[in-house]
């Protein structure tokens, strides 16, 4: 298998590149960080003009029609320069579950609109005590008149306060873990009987918790079959995590680079610490960490365009347990190897850090995909 990017794909990541360390240096990030959308509406719009949010959809909604890898290819740069706008979650999760399991009315009212900027998505799909579990879904939706009336809690969604549109899962039909029954729902920001809490996440990125309470939406507010988004709500998910580890390579491959640069700056008596041959054989060892784990994502991006149900689950758990095992080691060593350094808010190894830790454990964590790699035989 080829792991090389083609010429197209390094261009736009070069592009990328550019406008992020021009633009998006650790002290604009703060500021970003810090403001009260969380996000910088003139990144996010530098991104619709070089056509980042449309790239895995349609022309005919103004996309660009890529594919999960080319998307990858953005994710990488967006790892490497910690950027915390909600790309992911509305390019890899709402806009995913638009593109995939809406109607030709839904795709053309949303799409068109997020590939230019003029809407954010985030899917609202997480509940206390489900841990990892997408079948465990306690918000009900029932009939009432012409449209839907919603009730529970989510917690923990992603950019979920700065969204203008919510994919929410709730259940109309079943117990609280059936594999049928579940459906899922278009939720606009400002709709009555929906309340936001938002906070801050340990790697600065923005979430909220979620309370429906009579929350009524509209009959077409339904996304796919009513009952049948289990499936759809799994596509998602694993073509969400294959772009995250595509995220992670980013992170990882800044962590090594901006660790090697200090282990050859960094003198003691009388020499660069990166000439101790005990600490060249740890270097190696977070080489080998990053081209296993960008391995991994490549294969995941690849999958989760070409392959069934069974090996895309196969192949997307297999690649977040490297990825995770990579973000854990990566991100531990290079801090140990910065020194106190490592752990100040001034030095942007600490962010990253932070942004791997979080990683590991996103979208399901090393264990919960152990299970599932195991049960797909």
């Amino acid at each position: 298998m080829d792991f090389d990017y083609s010429e197209e794909q390094r261009l736009l990541a070069d592009t990328l590149k550019r406008f992020l360390a021009s633009h998006y240096t650790l002290d604009a990030r703060a500021r970003i960080v810090a403001s009260e959308a969380g996000y910088s509406e003139e990144v996010w719009g530098a991104f619709a003009e070089m056509g980042l949010l449309g790239l895995p959809y349609g022309t005919e909604y103004g996309g660009f029609g890529g594919t999960a890898v080319d998307v990858m290819v953005v994710m990488e740069a967006l790892g490497e320069g910690l950027v915390v706008e909600p790309y992911l979650s509305t390019v890899g999760l709402g806009g995913q579950c638009i593109a995939r399991g809406g109607t030709e009315a839904q795709k053309q009212r949303i799409l068109p609109a997020l590939v230019q900027g003029q809407a954010r998505l985030a899917l609202a799909q997480t509940e206390v005590g489900a841990r990892y579990n997408l079948r465990h879904v306690t918000t009900r939706a029932r009939r009432a008149g012409e449209g839907w009336v919603l009730e529970g809690e989510k917690r923990a969604v992603l950019h979920g306060d700065c969204a203008d549109l919510l994919v929410v899962s709730a259940r109309t039909a079943g117990s609280d873990t059936d594999p049928r029954g579940i459906s899922l729902f278009l939720v606009e920001k400002g709709t009555p009987g929906l309340a936001l809490q938002e906070y801050r996440t340990i790697d600065n990125l923005r979430a909220a918790d979620i309370r429906l309470s009579g929350a009524v939406v509209p009959a077409e507010a339904l996304l796919g079959p009513e009952g049948e988004g289990l499936d759809l709500l799994e596509a998602v998910i694993d073509y969400a995590t294959a772009l995250l580890c595509g995220e992670a390579v980013g992170a990882i491959r800044y962590a090594h680079e901006a660790t090697l640069a200090y282990l050859k700056t960094r003198r003691q008596f009388g020499v660069s610490i990166g000439s101790f041959q005990a600490l060249q054989h740890r270097m190696v060892d977070l080489l080998i960490s990053y081209e296993q784990a960008r391995s991994m994502a490549c294969l995941a991006c690849v999958k989760v365009d070409s392959a069934d149900a069974a090996e895309r689950r196969r192949i997307v758990s297999a690649a977040k347990i490297k990825i995770a095992d990579a973000c854990r080691h990566v991100s531990q060593e290079s801090v140990q190897l910065h020194g106190g350094m490592g752990m100040t808010e001034d030095l942007k190894i600490s962010h990253t850090f932070r942004r791997l830790t979080m990683i590991a454990q996103t979208f399901g964590d090393i264990d919960h995909h152990l299970e599932r790699f195991a049960a797909c035989g």
